[in-house]
């Protein structure tokens, strides 16, 4: 049977929770969708956009999670998943494995992608870096 007890409802509407700084990254801005709270801390879900230009990006690290995807609502982001380059467009899910090591070093000005982990309290760990990281594109001027 389904248990009902150990999560609440809960609707979240874009006034709700505005987009605000201040989250893992300065670059970025996130917008929590109340999902931390309804869940009891078992699971985040945010939303997270754009706010500067990639320039030194996230760094190598991996996240203490049991469950992370990312689904990328709108334009695309470059990742270093180990040694390997992985562009993740609008409308791609990506499954991050429990510890692998990543770096998300470029993304176009239009990025926004929804990020669902398990806990919502997750620690990022820097590691060592694994291999070179390419470039990021110039944004316009």
């Amino acid at each position: 049977m389904l248990d009902r007890t150990g999560t609440l409802f809960s609707h979240v509407k874009p006034a709700d929770t505005p987009y605000q700084g201040g989250g893992l990254r300065d670059f970025f801005l996130y917008r929590d969708l109340g999902i931390a709270k309804a869940t009891h801390g078992k699971v985040i879900a945010h939303l997270v956009k754009a706010n500067l230009p990639p320039e030194e990006g996230t760094g190598w690290h991996r996240h203490e999670a049991d469950f992370q995807i990312v689904i990328m609502l709108k334009g695309w982001a470059r990742f270093m998943y180990e040694d390997q380059v992985t562009l993740v467009e609008a409308g791609d899910c990506v499954h991050q494995r429990p510890g692998v090591r990543h770096y998300l070093f470029d993304y176009s000005p239009d990025m926004e992608y929804l990020e669902i982990v398990s806990p919502a309290d997750f620690k990022t760990v820097d590691v060592d870096p694994v291999c070179e990281i390419p470039k990021p594109t110039p944004w316009p001027a």
